[in-house]
């Protein structure tokens, strides 16, 4: 029998060095900091955090388009960091990543057909004339023309774009998708097409998606479970039912107090955190986000002490007074 799980990721790191000028030392900035992840296959998680979280580093990593600096990423039980050369090649055939700019993940200059094909050329997936009768077929299954390929990226609207986005990433035969922010940039209209078509396209083809937004209510159609990230730490991980409905850490309960409502007289109170997310170069002590914390228990405890995950109601929270949410709920 199978590993239900597809990929697992284990207290991965990811550090980046920043230059300070010629006078000073350069500093790190953690952008990921021990994060451990498992998505099912054919699931959808969901990884929300605000712009500088870390979550974006993370699907690249996974990806590996970053190297981390240390733990480990493990793919159908294979050990993604330890690949070379043909096998990392065909470990990159089954995960594919599709891009928040549609436009800037396209050459300009290369028309729709070509950029559609390369991933097929690439891992001699058809001969020449079966990939072009393959790249009409995705381009169908994204639900734009054939006519399409002959078509430069300018041509086209942003959710056009994207659609060849997916379309490229489809070429592959991939087995799980990271889908990093794959809708922010496009109208909201256009964004329930591109959501409706991620769904079909799961259902049609089986496939594994890493979601990963600032938008809880889009990650809301989408997502199963959900690993929210802070600062490049994880602060809480739930069933998507238990986050929207009893979350347990201040920091989720502060981004779905932003999720506009359908009724405005419905019970609920905006959560506004003061200033701006602290630097990954400069990260508070403790809890990484007792600094902006609305707890009302929020203590010296808090400014000292890392709160480790841990069971608290339907979620793995990283807050010591998880347990006490339930004062500034939302």
């Amino acid at each position: 029998m199978s590993d239900p799980t597809l990929l697992r990721v284990e207290n991965l790191v990811k550090h980046f060095s920043v230059d300070r000028g010629m006078f000073r030392r350069p500093a790190t900035l953690r952008a990921v900091d021990g994060v451990s992840i498992a998505v099912g296959r054919g699931e959808t998680v969901g990884l929300v955090g605000e712009s500088g979280s870390g979550k974006s580093t993370l699907g690249r990593c996974i990806v590996r388009l970053i190297e981390p600096d240390s733990g480990r990423i493990i793919f159908d039980g294979i050990d993604v960091l330890g690949l070379r050369g043909r096998a990392l090649r065909a470990f990159r055939r089954r995960i594919q990543i599709v891009f928040q700019d549609p436009y800037g993940s396209l050459n300009p200059r290369m028309r729709i057909g070509p950029a559609v094909r390369e991933p097929i050329e690439i891992h001699r997936l058809a001969p020449r004339a079966a990939a072009d009768e393959r790249v009409a077929q995705l381009l169908q299954e994204v639900g734009l023309d054939p006519s399409y390929a002959r078509r430069y990226p300018h041509e086209l609207s942003g959710g056009q774009r994207q659609r060849v986005g997916i379309a490229r990433a489809l070429a592959a035969e991939p087995e799980l998708l990271v889908l990093d922010e794959p809708v922010s940039a496009l109208d909201v209209s256009v964004q329930a097409q591109v959501l409706h078509l991620l769904r079909s396209l799961q259902e049609r083809r089986g496939l594994t998606y890493l979601f990963i937004a600032h938008d809880l209510a889009v990650v809301r159609q989408m997502a199963a479970r959900v690993v929210v990230m802070y600062l490049g730490k994880i602060v809480e991980e739930a069933p998507a039912r238990a986050i929207y409905t009893d979350p347990r850490h201040p920091y989720t309960s502060s981004l779905l107090s932003a999720v506009p409502r359908p009724d405005p007289t419905a019970p609920g109170r905006r959560i506004v955190l003061t200033g701006d997310p602290p630097s990954p170069v400069t990260r508070p002590s403790g809890c990484v986000f007792h600094p902006r914390c609305p707890h009302p228990l929020k203590d010296d405890r808090c400014r000292t002490e890392v709160p480790a995950l841990r069971k608290v109601g339907g979620s793995q929270t990283a807050c010591h007074y998880a347990a006490e949410m339930d004062g500034i709920g939302v």
